[in-house]
């Protein structure tokens, strides 16, 4: 019997699953199995050019364990999760040969790398098909071709507001999955990377000591229950939040700095997968036929809006906005190591700056506007490579997301879509406004 895979990326979780869905639509018209697989890369344990490991402990932890939730949930379905490290280049084709599987089935991410993962694939002799299933708006439902998007976000906002577009809704999780290739299972684990533990495929295990992952100062305490990875904890946190007064003040507290309910804190499950923009769309949209609609409502679909703002950016964009000057005609950025490296550990002497680096450090997590003021003194104040900031980002924050990271960081450096070439935020300034009283300083210096 012939097997199709599915292979989880960034999409971890079981509602709202259209790739999902879609294998076990074509595996049931084959008679075929259905092989659930999650591949971790090696190029995520090594060192940047940067000088530092590419994915640090805190996202290590986080995604081991939203597998682990979705390795509880699959199991409850009779099927197992296959877990494998090593390059999907060289380990999907091995299982594929190894459970007579010619076809992988996943979603669809629009970053170079990811890009270039599934042409790897192709060029290995396998069938892949990809579908788009990360963002609120479908590409082809905008009313702009994506690679003729608008450059500026409020005109694509502005756009997609005046035509009436509303996500589709989401799709429920599946009832029951097919079999897996049972025949094969077992000789599953002679495959080079395998292991059926997600703690071990990433590592996390051996970072935890060294890092107070249950800080009780966190913003974001992932170890705790209500924040943990997965898409339970997603769901649960959703309902948690959509809670009166909380959507309502949205607007008002999303710049605090410290506090609880101050932001949704969607992020790290959406970054995972473990929940989908339109299943939020569709709470939040129920939400509001219950208790009304006001600017904190309106506020968090605006944000969504920014998120895929950013994913049809990369579809307009795609490798040029990795490169050094990004959309711009910018001259190739400076860089002064040590200056980045007292960033990075807190120790430029700005107080504003040297908390929320330490925040980041410590919990893996820190308030979008806190990402602002550092982004800009590292680029505006410290005159050093953007790049570099990226790839800080990328290793230390939880809710990592390429897009979104990619986007937010040229957005500072003026080095995207952005007209006013740039946004410097002024450290004093931002004291003032946000932390008049010292109270965040207080907390992390």
């Amino acid at each position: 019997m012939r097997t199709i895979l599915f292979w989880f990326r960034n999409d971890l979780r079981l509602h709202d699953q259209r790739a999902l869905q879609q294998a076990i639509a074509h595996a049931q018209t084959h008679n075929q199995a259905l092989l659930l697989v999650y591949v971790h890369e090696p190029i995520q344990d090594e060192p940047t050019a940067w000088g530092f490991r590419r994915m640090g402990g805190h996202r290590r932890w986080f995604v081991a364990d939203a597998l682990q939730d979705l390795q509880t949930s699959l199991k409850a379905m009779g099927q197992p999760l296959v877990l494998l490290h090593g390059s999907a280049a060289d380990v999907l084709p091995a299982c594929a040969r190894l459970v007579q599987s010619d076809t992988v089935f996943c979603e669809d991410i629009a970053a170079p790398e990811e890009e270039a993962q599934v042409q790897a694939l192709i060029s290995a002799g396998l069938t892949v098909k990809t579908l788009w299933q990360s963002s609120l708006i479908e590409p082809d439902a905008l009313p702009f071709a994506a690679e003729n998007m608008p450059q500026v976000f409020t005109e694509f906002r502005q756009r997609i507001e005046s035509a009436r577009l509303k996500p589709v809704a989401p799709l429920p999780g599946p009832t029951q999955l097919l079999s897996p290739p049972n025949d094969n299972l077992i000789a599953l684990n002679t495959l080079p990377g395998f292991t059926d533990n997600p703690f071990t495929l990433l590592q996390a295990h051996t970072e935890v000591d060294s890092q107070d992952h249950s800080n009780v100062r966190s913003n974001l305490p992932y170890t705790k229950g209500q924040f943990r990875g997965g898409e339970t904890s997603a769901l649960a946190h959703l309902q948690n939040y959509l809670t009166p007064p909380w959507p309502d003040r949205y607007k008002q507290t999303r710049n605090a700095l410290q506090g609880e309910h101050t932001s949704s804190l969607w992020s790290p499950w959406l970054a995972t997968g473990a929940v989908s923009a339109r299943r939020i769309w569709a709470d939040l949209h129920a939400y509001e036929q219950t208790h009304g609609s006001n600017d904190g409502t309106y506020w968090l679909w605006f944000e969504l809006l920014w998120r895929d703002n950013f994913r049809m950016l990369h579809l307009q964009h795609g490798p040029q906005l990795y490169t050094a000057r990004g959309l711009s005609s910018l001259p190739k950025p400076k860089h002064f190591p040590k200056d980045f490296q007292r960033w990075c550990s807190g120790q430029t002497g700005e107080a504003i700056v040297d908390a929320g680096m330490r925040e980041l450090a410590a919990t893996g997590f820190t308030s979008n506007r806190m990402r602002q003021i550092v982004a800009s003194y590292l680029v505006h104040d410290l005159s050093c490579d953007w790049r570099a900031g990226a790839a800080w980002f990328e290793s230390q924050l939880v809710d990592f997301d390429v897009c979104s990271n990619q986007g937010n960081w040229l957005y500072i450096s003026g080095r995207g879509t952005d007209p006013r070439m740039g946004r410097r935020f002024n450290p004093t300034k931002q004291t003032q406004y946000h932390d008049p009283h010292g109270h965040y300083r207080k907390i992390w210096l």
